[in-house]
């Protein structure tokens, strides 16, 4: 299994470095690309993290995307006509795609939520641009995967272990990191 989390400048540290923190843990082959073809990216809050991957250099594919939430980094993933390109490629091959926070309203911008349900960041809901909205925690509608933020980051790597691997490996998972689900 292959996962890819896009970083752009201005991502929620939280969201995205859980998501592959987990996913790593979980035995996933879990890549950390820049959307902007930077050797390191800065969060939201300042963090700067090296880089697995340039968005421009990928010839392959994977099993899941994921976008992080983060201003100004949903915006700045919006912007970019790359990772508009990679999000379509991969929800047209049946791919999973996944997104938290704001992330999912990318999602909507791409074309991907017109019929799913989803969720996002509540006040995000008027970009969700999808099917129907939720509030609950964790949504998955076919290969497209939401949640809503920092406090929601655990479930929904853990449901993306679930999805990837199995439910046995999430709830283990769970248990090693002293999470109740």
């Amino acid at each position: 299994m292959k996962a890819r989390v896009l970083f752009a400048t201005g991502y929620e540290e939280v969201e995205a470095l859980t998501v592959v923190d987990l996913l790593r843990r979980a035995g996933v082959e879990c890549l950390m690309v820049s959307a902007d073809d930077l050797d390191t990216v800065t969060g939201a809050r300042g963090m700067e993290v090296t880089m697995d991957e340039k968005l421009s250099e990928i010839d392959d594919q994977c099993d899941l995307v994921v976008l992080p939430g983060g201003i100004p980094g949903v915006p700045n993933l919006k912007a970019n006509s790359k990772v508009q390109a990679m999000v379509k490629a991969q929800n047209d091959r049946g791919g999973y795609v996944a997104a938290i926070c704001a992330g999912p309203t990318a999602l909507g911008a791409f074309g991907v939520l017109a019929d799913k349900n989803a969720t996002c960041y509540p006040g995000c809901e008027d970009q969700l641009m999808a099917k129907r909205h939720s509030t609950e925690p964790v949504v998955v509608d076919g290969n497209v995967i939401t949640s809503r933020g920092v406090g929601t980051a655990i479930e929904f790597a853990l449901k993306l272990v679930e999805i990837l691997i199995d439910r046995q490996t999430a709830d283990d998972l769970a248990e090693k990191i002293v999470y109740k689900r």
